[in-house]
């Protein structure tokens, strides 16, 4: 078994330029099964709106308050967007989203370069993230290193720098995703990520996330 790592090799507050440069590393490693998978949370109604009005056919939750799933509840009293709903299932009373925001968004394996422009003007100020998987990084046997598929992507991290998705950021950030390996506590793939991106004219700049 075998663990993933992303390293940023781009951060910029232009998310146009940020989008632009994560299409130029999927070029790298793009294959049949490649496709893309988009992740959010909304944080205002006008976010969740605008999001249901340019992807509807992604999936929205809210947020759940205490005991409301308990077993005791009948399914027909529970709330169905909690569950999750496509936009069009969403409630339209703003009152609706107290206590429920921020809106969970994801929308899954979709095929590449269908879903990405709509999504990073949709998102507004909202944190979430281009996930483009199933990357065929390619062999660079000069180097020593084996290419991968396994664990090969890329991410566009939008308005934060991690996947633990903190505090909203101004900044956009790219990550390429590679097979974790350490040796005597170095990450020998990371010189692999730093040929990657050196063929865009990046480079690794910061520590891997896990």
């Amino acid at each position: 078994m075998s663990n993933g790592i992303a390293y940023p090799v781009f951060h910029s507050p232009d998310r146009v330029l940020a989008l632009s440069m994560a299409r130029r590393l999927l070029e790298l490693g793009r294959c049949a099964d490649t496709n893309v998978s988009l992740y959010a949370e909304l944080r205002s109604v006008d976010e969740v709106r605008q999001g249901a009005k340019e992807l509807p056919e992604g999936w929205f939750r809210g947020q759940e308050h205490d005991g409301e799933f308990d077993h005791r509840v009948p399914l027909e009293d529970r709330p169905g967007w909690l569950v999750g709903v496509r936009g069009v299932g969403l409630p339209a009373d703003p009152a609706a989203y107290e206590g429920r925001l921020p809106v969970d968004y994801e929308l899954l394996d979709q095929p590449v370069d269908g879903v990405e422009d709509a999504f990073t003007a949709a998102i507004g100020p909202s944190v979430g993230e281009i996930n483009w998987q199933h990357l065929c990084w390619p062999d660079a046997p000069e180097a020593g290193f084996r290419g991968e598929s396994k664990h090969a992507g890329v991410t566009l991290l939008l308005n934060t720098g991690t996947h633990e998705y903190g505090e909203p950021t101004d900044d956009h950030t790219v990550l390429v995703h590679v097979r974790s390996a350490d040796v005597d506590g170095r990450r020998t793939r990371e010189p692999y990520v730093h040929r990657l991106a050196g063929q865009v004219g990046l480079t690794v700049i910061g520590p891997g996330q896990l």
